[in-house]
């Protein structure tokens, strides 16, 4: 990394923009920058209240409002449901973990379409169980 993105990365984290926004922008590994931003200490975004910095998982991730965390349980990223539905309807084509697989199925031999699992046979329980004992009912004549 040159010090030119470097210094890019320190100007877009204080903008306020997101690991993947600054790895699409620059072309560089999303992971990459998060490890350069943690280890420069650019993984707080700051805000104007009088507090200073906030931890970025105190800070909604749609709107930026600042959330209160219990002390239990698991940590909150968005302030209010409508937020967390409208983070996801904007961010969900971006990023995709898993492949969807177009596959045939040995039972009925229609296609469908199975999310991150390209081994699968069926594309049922219902259509498995029709296949299992089909088999067994033709063998034994």
């Amino acid at each position: 990394m040159t010090t030119a993105e470097k210094d890019r990365i320190h100007e877009m984290r204080l903008l306020g923009l997101s690991y993947l926004q600054i790895s699409s922008e620059l072309n560089i590994s999303e992971n990459t920058i998060k490890s350069y931003c943690r280890r420069h200490n650019l993984g707080k975004t700051m805000t104007k209240k009088s507090t200073g910095i906030i931890d970025e998982k105190d800070v909604c991730r749609q709107c930026g409002k600042p959330i209160k965390q219990s002390s239990k349980g698991k940590h909150k990223k968005f302030c209010t449901e409508e937020c967390r539905r409208l983070w996801w309807k904007a961010n969900d084509a971006h990023i995709q973990r898993k492949a969807y697989y177009a596959l045939v199925c040995h039972g009925c031999g229609k296609t469908f379409k199975s999310y991150g699992n390209s081994k699968r046979k069926f594309c049922s329980h219902a259509c498995y169980i029709k296949y299992r004992f089909k088999e067994k009912v033709e063998e034994t004549p």
